[in-house]
């Protein structure tokens, strides 16, 4: 039983980490924050893009800071986990 509360212990501090990590991306001016739970925090946009180019450096942007915090995770996630 303690060792079940021991692994919810754990899994709460690696959930709380990865709450905390935060990323940015820029494409063309535009630029995107989100944080370890894949939520965007922030938006800034370029306002001398035509709104295709927006649409098209916005969803870059997005893309590319998912696969950003992927990568972080995985890294700082790989190094916790029990062998």
């Amino acid at each position: 039983m303690f060792d079940k509360l021991k692994q919810i212990n754990e899994l709460r501090k690696m959930q709380q980490m990865v709450a905390g990590e935060r990323v940015t991306a820029e494409q063309n001016g535009v630029r995107v924050t989100i944080n370890g739970t894949l939520m965007v925090e922030e938006i800034s946009l370029n306002p001398e893009l035509s709104q295709t180019g927006q649409e098209r450096a916005l969803k870059d942007a997005l893309n590319d800071a998912n696969k950003k915090m992927q990568t972080q995770l995985a890294q700082k996630l790989g190094g916790m986990m029990p062998r």
